[in-house]
């Protein structure tokens, strides 16, 4: 099963200050057929105004992943980090027993754009806590987010791997998929050709059952590629 999410049908809410599109429902926008997949719960990409953000609010129970494409988040939470997380860098917090934080734009004059995704971890009312790193190879594969944290990834409280692909025009790659697995890809730049689907930037290609993930670049491109459980 191969499923193409363009861009242009995610849910849209514009606030002034937040303009956000919804891969999955979320807040106002709801779609029953778009509830999440597999672990996946959130997509969100967010363009945030200058000196603006989300103030305090709790989490729990749940892995939450911030990558920013322009701009700088400010980070502040109930675990006493405050950070800075620059364009290049992710972020993974688990919410766990309960978490509150903050995130702001932290430019006074340019607007902050990134993704913000969320994971239902596989084990409930686990320790709270943070990390961030910046993945910044010109080109290639590099893994974000794994369960044991292999090769100086970030650890994930899911059976699941995020991984980078960074490709420059022209170039194609192919992937080895397990059929019992689900695959969801997001396209972060540039225009590609997944398994024959043409996508640009902001769309998605949803797999199950599928034993081949093959990739074309037909611009200078960036996927990020879950490998999520049947759950």
């Amino acid at each position: 099963m191969i499923y193409v999410r363009k861009a242009e049908q995610r849910g849209h809410a514009q606030h002034g200050w937040l303009d956000s599109w919804h891969t999955f429902s979320f807040a106002e926008y709801y779609d029953p057929e778009f509830m999440g997949f597999s672990a996946l719960r959130v997509i969100n990409e967010d363009v945030i105004a200058p000196g603006q953000g989300f103030g305090t609010h709790p989490h729990k129970d749940m892995e939450i992943l911030t990558y920013v494409l322009s701009g700088t988040v400010e980070h502040q939470d109930s675990m006493g980090n405050k950070e800075q997380i620059p364009a290049g860098e992710f972020q993974i917090m688990s919410a766990g027993t309960g978490v509150r934080h903050s995130e702001y734009n932290a430019s006074a004059s340019e607007p902050l754009h990134l993704y913000q995704i969320w994971i239902i971890p596989q084990q409930a009312g686990v320790e709270p806590r943070y990390e961030q790193k910046k993945f910044d190879a010109p080109q290639g594969r590099q893994w974000v987010l794994t369960p044991d944290s292999r090769e100086g990834s970030l650890k994930v409280w899911q059976d699941m791997t995020l991984s980078r692909w960074a490709l420059t025009q022209g170039e194609t790659g192919s992937l080895t998929l397990d059929s019992r697995r689900n695959y969801w890809v997001q396209v972060v730049k540039g225009d590609v050709t997944l398994n024959g689907e043409s996508l640009s930037t902001s769309d998605a290609l949803a797999l199950h059952q599928e034993s081949l993930l093959s990739l074309q670049a037909d611009s200078a491109a960036e996927v990020l590629i879950f490998d999520l459980p049947t759950v």
